[in-house]
Order: C-alpha cells, then structure tokens, then sequence
C-alpha cells in the first residue's frame, strides 16, 4: 500500500481579477503520510486556505485549478466527475474551513445538518442517523444533544459552531481531514480541547489530517511533518523535530527567531524584514529574494528553486540554505 494518504503535484490555482491574475497557489508540492498529521504553516495571504480548497475543488470563482494532480486513493481529483467526487466529499476527505459559523446553513437546525450527512452517504434510517447525530454530538463534548439538535448556527457559540464543524467532519470516519485554522478564533482552554478533539480522531480512527495554522506552537505540539508555505509555494518540509530542532530555509529560520521561547526569555526577538511579493506580480526568482539576508548571485539570476532533498526526508526550496550546525 502506498506510503500516502494524499499527494499534492505541482499544484496551480490562479484567480482572474480585473486588476490581474493572482497566483494565489503557485507550484505546491506536498504529501501527506497515512496516519499522520500534517502541519501546513505560512504568514495569512501565503495559499495555505486555497491550497485546502483546490483538493476537493471548492476553490470560489473566479479561481480555477490549472494546473497540477491531487492524487487520492490512486486517482487525480482533478479530473475526477463531479458525481464521483461528491462521493468522496466529506465521507473520503473532509474539511472544517476556518470560520465555522460561516460555514452553517443559518437557515437549518445543526442537528439536520448532521443528520443529512448520514442520509446522504449511508443507508440509515431518519430516526437512525438522528441516534447517531446525537451521539458524534455528545462525542466531541457537546452534552445535551438533545437541545443542540434543535438549534441554528446563531445560537451557538464559537466554540460550540467549531464543535459542531468537526463533529460533521467526523461523521463518515474518513481517511482525510483538513482542518483550516481550526482555533484560530477559540479561547485558549476551547483551543486545548479541540486539539485533543483532532488527536483522538487520529487514534480512533487511524485518520490523516492536514493541519492548517500560522501558530508554530499549535505545530509543535500537534504535527508529526510539517510544510512551510510563502508566496503559494512550499519552500521547507521535514518531520517536525527536524524542523524545529534545526531550519534551513531563510524563511523558516526567521519565522523561528520572530517568536519568543520559554528556555530563553532574554533572547531578542528578530522581526523579519519587508513584505510577502504581490501575487499578481510574482518573480521568476525565488519570492523571498528581497527579504533575504542570504542570498547569492545564483537567487538572482537563477529561476525560482525546486525542493531538493539535503537529508532523507527533509527538503528545501533555496540554493544558499542555512548551514547545519550539530
């Protein structure tokens, strides 16, 4: 059985504005291991969102996938039929998007929500999938069930609208999750429950699940692999101590020095300097050319850098990257 749940190939999706072509993903590359997690990480603009969005081609016109292979289960989802794909929505590959009250039907109980989702994809019964509906409920620490299945969107919090989001995410068991700045808008102690909401999915369920986040202390807790994005591309990926213990690429290594550490509450923290590139004017060369203290004349004249693997499972998009000291 091949090693990965999803694997994403040279990923384009551009969106055609009238002030012009935005590429919001320029060239991803990424996989995602079968019962593993995957921690997607990158400033807010950097393709993370429509990333997800291009897998299961959700992405809002007016952007379109253009190029690229999503490769699930051994078939592209790109060129995969509708009614096919409308199969693997949600059963096979489910999402929670970032703004999950949002993300409701205002106009339809949550309970009926859920309860469709057992109707569509299963053959249970009205009164079985209500049964069942109340029970995921109750399972993600909703607790009376009863009184929730009644309610809309407005009525709930936004802790209890990310509950819900996830409980309709785990309904089918499926083999993937993409959870899109799942605590983002929570409360720490909400943020820590959630958490644990993805990590006893995982264990229970043997799921694979991307992970969505810009905060890097979410990703060393959660993440078993982790891939940085800038400029909708993926410039760093590497299992998660590797990568925190030691990163190479430019952008990683200041996305590091811009947080503060426990173990060293004296260190100065190193603001990174400049702006992310416009992304209807990207560059031939590498993006982070004008923000990085490392370049050479090879990121100026050369085109933009592949991934190229420095260390078994670790690669990095950047032909001067930060030297390995041991």
């Amino acid at each position: 059985m091949e090693d990965a749940a999803l694997r994403i190939e040279d990923l384009h999706t551009y969106f055609f504005t009238k002030q012009g072509t935005v590429k919001a993903v320029n060239g991803v590359n990424l996989t995602l291991k079968r019962g593993r997690m995957l921690g997607l990480v990158g400033e807010s603009g950097s393709g993370k969102s429509v990333t997800a969005l291009s897998v299961l081609r959700l992405v809002p016109r007016p952007g379109k996938t253009v190029q690229g292979k999503i490769i699930f289960n051994g078939s592209n989802l790109l060129d995969m039929p509708e009614n096919k794909l409308r199969d693997i929505r949600g059963k096979e590959i489910s999402i929670v998007f970032q703004d999950p009250a949002m993300s409701l039907n205002p106009a339809l109980t949550v309970g009926y929500q859920l309860e469709e989702i057992f109707m569509t994809h299963t053959r249970l019964s009205r009164r079985d999938a209500r049964e069942s509906s109340k029970e995921l409920f109750r399972h993600v620490g909703l607790g009376d069930a009863d009184t929730l299945f009644g309610r809309y969107a407005f009525e709930l919090s936004g802790g209890m609208a990310q509950r819900v989001m996830i409980a309709m995410a785990l309904a089918l068991n499926p083999q993937v999750l993409i959870a899109d700045e799942l605590t983002s808008s929570l409360d720490v102690t909400l943020q820590a429950q959630v958490l644990e909401y993805l990590k006893d999915m995982r264990r229970v369920y043997n799921s694979s699940i991307i992970l969505i986040t810009h905060d890097m202390g979410v990703i060393a807790r959660m993440a078993d692999d982790v891939s940085v994005m800038y400029a909708g591309s993926i410039v760093e990926t590497a299992d998660s101590k590797a990568l925190f213990k030691r990163p190479t690429h430019p952008y990683t290594w200041g996305l590091f020095q811009s947080l503060p550490r426990l173990d060293e509450p004296d260190r100065r923290l190193l603001p990174m300097k400049g702006a992310p590139p416009s992304m209807i004017d990207l560059p031939n060369q590498c993006p982070f050319l004008p923000r990085c203290s490392k370049a050479i004349m090879d990121c100026r004249l050369s085109p933009k850098p592949e991934l190229t693997e420095i260390e078994p499972g670790h690669w990095v998009a950047c032909y001067n990257p930060i030297r390995r000291v041991d």
